[in-house]
């Protein structure tokens, strides 16, 4: 009998061992999903949870009418809201029938059919931040879910978490997603509170870095429930020394943009600056069907957004402030440099920056830019045209909350 048990024991053992390596081989990210920031479209910051079938069919087609999908724009994510209140008898998520008439399968075969990519939301918690139907106790089931459906992305809340680790409960779910086979970029919307990019790198694509995002240059909205969101220079300034964590596949992101919600030209202009500037994701959050002429030329401003998609991956960093003008620089692939001069201040600036007098260090990454060896063109790309090179001195009058925005190519 001692004899039986013992041999039981044993191939249980090897059962569980052979289990475990598949387990281990399985964990972790689909590695390789976004080698550039990405780029789309998220439906909570003009819609919040008045989402519907009919609004993402509209973005989608607009999205490729407009030339926003050949500039990249090519995730539509449905943030929060998309579900009912309760799961099915099997413990599914249920999208709610009356915004999504024809299933989701059938949405996200559509937003397919154009050439784009699809995400949903949830959240690590018991409830969502919405108060839908949370993941915690269902990632297996809902990462099997989420690859039937056919999605290419998921945003991963941080609401109604008490109790439970962030770094644990988002590695569950990554583990989930790997387990479930179809590759899902993982983004993790933890909100900074746990310093997601010390440990995010192998558990998800992206992460976010901050609170929530609020159409203003640099204020503090505060929430009657004790909570706040933040101007896009607040957020940008938010976080020191976490640039060295960012790069391809594990970037710090600063949230969707507010580019055409509420600020004027000029702040839109310096906020899609910034987040090109910080290798942030760029994903949308405007009403397409409202959007202006000059939202879309931002939007779409290809010199810009090649300081973005670089493929070295460096996110910028503020190297010196000249009388409340804040210069950011960006190390580029082929030696080239991004720089752009922002005016924090309330009155117009005028700018004289003598290159030879600046020599600029990356000490994160090692780069540097000596302009007293070297000389660079100097390309303007909002105006997308030379402007001399690094012998003479820079000269500009930017005004207040406007952007200058430079690329030096040796």
């Amino acid at each position: 009998m001692k004899k039986i048990v013992l041999l039981f024991a044993l191939s249980l053992s090897s059962f569980s061992f052979g289990q475990g390596n598949t387990h281990k081989q399985q964990a972790g990210k689909f590695d390789g999903l976004a080698m550039i920031p990405p780029m789309g479209w998220n439906s909570w910051n003009t819609f919040a949870t008045n989402i519907d079938e009919k609004l993402v069919k509209e973005t989608a087609d607009i999205m490729v009418s407009s030339g926003l999908a050949a500039a990249g724009y090519n995730y539509i994510v449905l943030d929060d809201g998309w579900m009912t209140h309760e799961r099915d008898v099997n413990g599914d998520l249920v999208p709610d029938p009356e915004k999504f008439p024809n299933g989701m399968k059938a949405l996200i075969d559509y937003v397919h059919s154009k050439g784009l990519k699809f995400g949903l939301y949830n959240c690590a918690g018991t409830k969502t931040c919405a108060g839908y139907p949370g993941t915690r106790g269902y990632e297996y089931q809902d990462a099997r879910f989420y690859a039937k459906l056919g999605i290419d992305f998921l945003k991963y809340d941080w609401c109604n978490t008490e109790g439970i680790t962030a770094k644990e409960a988002y590695a569950t779910m990554s583990n989930a997603l790997k387990t479930a086979g179809r590759p899902i970029v993982f983004s993790l919307c933890e909100w900074g509170d746990n310093q997601p990019w010390e440990w995010g790198k192998p558990i998800g694509n992206l992460w976010r870095i901050s609170g929530d995002i609020y159409p203003c240059f640099d204020c503090e909205f505060k929430h009657p429930e004790n909570w706040s969101s933040w101007g896009f220079m607040k957020i940008a300034d938010m976080r020191k020394d976490i640039r060295k964590y960012s790069g391809p596949d594990h970037w710090n992101d600063f949230d969707m943009m507010e580019v055409g919600n509420e600020m004027n030209n000029t702040e839109d202009k310096t906020h899609f600056a910034m987040w090109c500037m910080l290798s942030s994701p760029l994903f949308t959050g405007n009403d397409y069907r409202k959007m202006t002429k000059e939202t879309l030329a931002i939007l779409t401003n290809k010199e810009l957004l090649s300081v973005n998609q670089d493929k070295l991956g460096i996110q910028g960093f503020k190297y010196v402030i000249l009388d409340g003008v804040e210069v950011w620089v960006k190390p580029l692939s082929d030696g080239a440099w991004a720089v752009s001069f922002v005016n924090r201040t309330e009155t117009s600036k005028k700018v004289n920056f003598d290159w030879k007098k600046n020599n600029i260090k990356d000490a994160d990454f090692g780069y540097e830019a000596d302009f007293t060896k070297t000389i660079f063109k100097v390309k303007d790309l909002w105006k997308n045209k030379e402007v001399g090179n690094t012998k003479k001195v820079f000269t500009a009058e930017i005004a207040s909350h406007d952007v200058v925005t430079l690329k030096l190519i040796p």
